[in-house]
């Protein structure tokens, strides 16, 4: 399969380019403090947060979980 994209960079030292990936690390944040030690984390620990953020309703979709909005898009999961 051959996909083909634009990757943007961002600016170094400018977060506000990174909206995305700034709003997800702040999400995580509830999950794991600033400062956590990540080699005393377990994966179960990982797995629930990773789950509870996938299946978040998010605004940008209507307040719809993804699963919801592709499912509504037409896409089938296993």
């Amino acid at each position: 399969m051959l996909c083909i994209g634009v990757v943007h960079f961002a600016d170094p030292g400018k977060p506000h380019q990174r909206g995305t990936n700034e709003n997800t690390n702040g999400l995580l944040r509830q999950y794991f403090p600033k400062g956590s030690a990540f080699a005393n984390i377990k994966n179960s620990d990982v797995t629930r947060a990773v789950n509870q953020l996938n299946n978040r309703p998010r605004k940008r979709l209507n307040y719809l979980t993804p699963r919801e909005y592709l499912e509504r898009e037409g896409v089938r999961f296993r």
